[in-house]
């Protein structure tokens, strides 16, 4: 469980700017080590290492499970910094040992070549050797995560024991074959980058498990609201204190005696924090998913969070324009049951979209809501609607131009929450009628995928500058040798 965030959190800037700054520490302290001299390309690669290995550690704390780092970015964001930091930390790893060849390759190719397989091959580099494969794997298996014949748990248990056999295993190469990280300041650092791992994953499967089982919620009901979607009720246990969160924020749900983090799923809160327990609204779309609407009463729950910044609160504004895809509406009706139990006045627009009619949920809900709040919506099916308000097809520039008449595209926020696709493709249409790109708050039931929205390029772009920062700090340590 996690207490009660309030918004500001670190900026973006400033969260790029700590891992810069920290980035460079292991460098400075390996700058106080007399070392003998070298060619400029094996300080490049000694500095590559070093880099690396820091970064290994770091991509423990950008998960999303520690509001410090993920708080006022959200979820979108640090996942994808997160996978972005190891494809440059995967490329690092493999010029590591490239760099140290490359004068003697240079000189004399067949040489190199020896000196390439003697590092991958003696004994005394193996740990290193087993980092760099350990990282490898992790990217290849998330790529192709989708692909894999493996239930969700399995391929999160995967990553988590290579991440530690990554970091251990290149801690091990580092203390045991670096120029630097042998002795000194910098060995020292890196016992404390150690301990800070094994204190992260103590955190997350150690205290964590033990909150899930100290503070344990019951399922008080199970609704049907839509075509395999149901609605869970869940009350605090006796014991149990109240979640404080804030409406469109998410949780991590266990269930029965599968309360462990590692089996635990994100569902966001479709529910007022004005009303006791809460309600999570979820589609059946997985191993997991599939059995929801079979929970028995009175089955065990475990909670932890609450997490994200998708909220009305984190984003103040005029007016809003709320964008539900599916099941993504969930967030966006815990928003509105949120607003109505405030007597929220602000201007409301609700686009709703689905597949078919059947997929609409709690439609008489957010149809009285109407009348209760300066609300209208746009009920949208791509197969023919069964009723009057309700709309044919996708949404179009059209649609969107309705939803932002009368209002300020500069003081409006749009938050959309649906499939990657719909997301992406509401967020550019926004984007062409004038409303600025920091007012479109978005999140995504994926993480996988290139980029794709106008949004996501320049986040990639913003990304891309942190580890263009790397390389500055590399190209500065060559340059003071």
């Amino acid at each position: 469980m996690t207490m009660q965030n309030t918004f500001p959190r670190l900026s973006g800037k400033a969260l790029a700017a700590s891992y810069l700054i920290a980035a460079v520490l292991p460098l400075l302290l390996a700058r106080t080590q007399a070392v003998a001299p070298m060619a400029a390309w094996e300080y490049a690669a000694a500095a590559m290492g070093l880099i690396a290995l820091w970064g290994m550690a770091v991509q423990f704390v950008t998960s999303g499970r520690f509001e410090v780092v993920s708080g006022q970015l959200g979820i979108d964001k640090i996942m994808a910094f997160h996978k972005f930091a190891a494809y440059w930390l995967a490329l690092a790893l493999v010029l590591h040992p490239l760099a140290y060849i490359l004068p003697t390759w240079l000189a004399d190719p067949e040489l190199g070549w020896i000196r390439l397989h003697f590092y991958l091959t003696d004994p005394a580099y193996r740990t290193g050797v087993i980092a760099l494969g350990a990282l490898l794997v992790i990217i290849l298996t998330s790529i192709l995560r989708d692909a894999l014949p493996w239930p969700y748990e399995a391929w999160r248990g995967v990553h988590l024991v290579l991440g530690l056999v990554a970091v251990l295993t290149g801690l091990h190469h580092a203390w045991a074959v670096g120029r630097f990280s042998a002795e000194g300041p910098l060995a020292w650092f890196w016992g404390a980058v150690a301990l800070a791992v094994l204190g992260v994953i103590g955190i997350l499967y150690g205290w964590r498990w033990w909150l899930l089982h100290r503070r344990p919620w019951r399922l008080a009901s199970v609704v049907k609201r839509a075509d395999r979607m149901w609605e869970l009720d869940i009350q605090p246990a006796p014991g149990t204190p109240a979640l404080p969160y804030h409406a469109g924020q998410f949780v991590w749900m266990t269930e029965g005696t599968r309360r462990f983090p590692l089996f635990d799923h994100p569902f966001s809160i479709s529910d007022s924090p004005r009303r006791d327990g809460l309600s999570l609204l979820i589609k059946e779309a997985g191993d997991f998913t599939n059995q929801i609407g079979s929970l028995p009463e009175g089955r065990v729950i475990g909670i932890d969070g609450p997490y994200g910044e998708f909220s009305h609160e984190a984003h103040p504004a005029d007016a809003y324009l709320l964008f539900g895809g599916g099941v993504g509406v969930a967030p966006l009706l815990g928003i509105v049951r949120d607003m109505a139990a405030t007597g929220e006045t602000r201007p409301v627009r609700l686009a709703y979209a689905v597949g078919a009619p059947a997929n609409f949920a709690c439609l008489d809900e957010l149809r009285a809501a109407t009348k209760m709040l300066d609300l209208k919506l746009w009920l949208m099916s791509e197969d023919p609607p069964l009723d009057d308000d309700m709309l044919p097809g996708r949404l179009t520039p059209e649609h969107l131009t309705q939803m932002l008449d009368g209002l300020d595209p500069a003081r409006t926020k749009a938050m959309i929450c649906g499939p990657g696709p719909m997301v992406s493709g509401v967020s550019d249409m926004l984007l062409d009628l004038g409303m600025p790109m920091q007012n479109v708050i978005y999140e995504r039931f994926d993480y996988g995928g290139d980029a794709r929205s106008r949004q996501d390029r320049a986040r990639a772009r913003n990304i891309l500058g942190v580890g263009a920062g790397l390389i500055v700090a590399v190209l500065g340590f060559v340059l003071t040798f």
